[in-house]
């Protein structure tokens, strides 16, 4: 099953695909700056989060892209994820690079909400 593509759903899905590519490619910078920093940029399971956000935000652009019929789950679980991510990396709140990725998984996961709410 294909999800019908009309055109306000357009603007949308590219949208959710830009914050996703941003996110993306934010984690994997702070998980390489945390990485390098060690101490507390270690701790929490962050590295984990920032990976798994990373794969995540990957996975809804190739699933909106494709036109999966799983592109709704896959949107929810990568809003769940961004949040927590976010999370994670507002615990860490001094700490610019910490506080710009905290802001891209905030921007993803509502776009990745907003995706849900245009299709569903």
């Amino acid at each position: 099953m294909m999800v019908m593509i009309t055109e306000s759903m357009t603007t949308e899905m590219q949208t959710c695909m830009n914050a996703c590519m941003e996110c993306h490619k934010i984690c994997l910078e702070t998980m390489t700056y945390c990485m390098s920093k060690g101490g507390k940029h270690v701790n929490m399971g962050i590295i984990g989060i920032l990976h798994d956000c990373s794969e995540m935000c990957m996975m809804c652009m190739n699933m909106i892209m494709g036109g999966s019929e799983f592109t709704l789950r896959t949107c929810m679980l990568c809003e769940q994820m961004c949040n927590r991510c976010a999370v994670a990396c507002e615990a860490i709140s001094d700490d610019r690079k910490m506080t710009k990725c905290a802001a891209a998984c905030r921007r993803c996961a509502e776009t990745s909400s907003s995706i849900q709410k245009v299709t569903a």
